[in-house]
């Protein structure tokens, strides 16, 4: 694990540091945070547990930020701005080798923010 990537886990950590109390935390250890939702899944392949909402890791090459909500709710997608949208691995999956700038952290911001809106009106939190 590269050192100055833990000033990129940090800064994208601290995104979904936020809602530790809307859901559950998983995982937090110095290179993995992870989030759930606190109630069980909704679908019947879960088995009654819960979802995974969102984690930031550190990988060889860069640090990764998961947003699940990207993947189950596709109008979320039309609103990534392009700058962003750059960084996207896969369809919920943003990578990231130095500091974000505050564009990409707000923009994080926003996308989480949204995902957090819309998977409450579908009452999966």
């Amino acid at each position: 694990m590269p050192a100055d990537f833990v000033p990129v886990f940090d800064a994208l950590k601290s995104v979904l540091v936020k809602y530790e109390k809307r859901l559950s935390v998983k995982t937090d250890t110095p290179t993995e945070y992870t989030l759930l939702t606190k109630s069980p899944s909704p679908f019947p392949q879960h088995k009654g547990q819960p979802l995974f909402f969102a984690s930031v890791r550190i990988g060889k090459a860069y640090v990764s930020y998961h947003l699940l909500p990207l993947y189950m709710c596709p109008e979320l997608n039309k609103n990534i701005a392009a700058v962003l949208k750059k960084r996207m691995q896969g369809k919920a999956c943003f990578n990231f080798k130095t500091m974000p700038e505050a564009e990409l952290t707000a923009e994080l911001k926003r996308l989480t923010d949204a995902g957090i809106k819309s998977w409450k009106e579908k009452k999966w939190l």
